[in-house]
């Protein structure tokens, strides 16, 4: 348990920015033990009730298909020095996990999602945002890419997705959410400049207050 408040870090940006690119980067530099990370695509709401096909309709990418509340919730209680059980979620099924993910506060805390600024609350317990800015081609065949591979979505499925809910939820929320961060990081989550500087203040937090064990 983190001998003083944790230190959170908000990593926003598009679907395939280049979000998980900053957070590899960051646990190559600094101890996974001083370190946990909260996504927010855990937090998608549960519809048991709902068809795999009017599952598979649902607007993923609007802000309501994501239980928000319980993110804040569970990152209070983390950020106070308690853990918490954290939700997990089959992006084949679309829905979640019956397993869950116990989460243990640390130091740093990570904070990841392409819709995390958008809720004051959920900003106001972030110390800093990043926003990871990427062109949106590349976003784009980095998203066909994973979703394929990771989450078993065919082409056809995965291109009619970023038509029809990916692309105007980007522009409406994610988009302009940009202008609540504290950094922006160009090209691709890869410009080692801003990646150095981010870590050398990571570091700076723990070497002020080391671990007590």
């Amino acid at each position: 348990m983190p001998s003083s408040r944790p230190y959170v870090i908000g990593i926003a940006g598009g679907s395939g920015s280049g979000k998980t690119t900053v957070i590899d980067k960051i646990l190559e530099n600094v101890s996974e033990n001083d370190t946990v990370i909260f996504q927010h695509d855990w937090y998608y709401k549960d519809n048991p009730h709902l068809s795999f096909e009017e599952r598979a309709d649902l607007n993923y990418d609007h802000p309501d298909a994501l239980e928000t509340t319980l993110l804040i919730e569970h990152l209070k209680e983390t950020v106070a020095g308690r853990p918490v059980t954290a939700p997990q979620y089959n992006f084949s099924e679309h829905l979640r996990k019956n397993e869950t993910r116990l989460v243990k506060p640390q130091k740093i805390i990570i904070v990841d999602g392409i819709l995390i600024l958008r809720d004051k609350e959920l900003r106001d317990l972030m110390d800093l945002k990043i926003y990871v800015d990427t062109d949106s081609d590349l976003r784009f065949i980095r998203r066909m890419e994973r979703d394929i591979i990771e989450r078993g979505r065919t082409r056809d499925s995965v291109v009619n997705q970023y038509l029809n809910t990916v692309k105007p939820m980007h522009d409406l929320f994610v988009e302009t959410s940009k202008r609540y961060a504290d950094i922006i990081i160009p090209s691709s989550g890869r410009n080692a400049v801003a990646i150095t500087l981010l870590i050398a203040k990571i570091e700076s937090l723990l070497f002020s207050n080391p671990r007590q064990e």
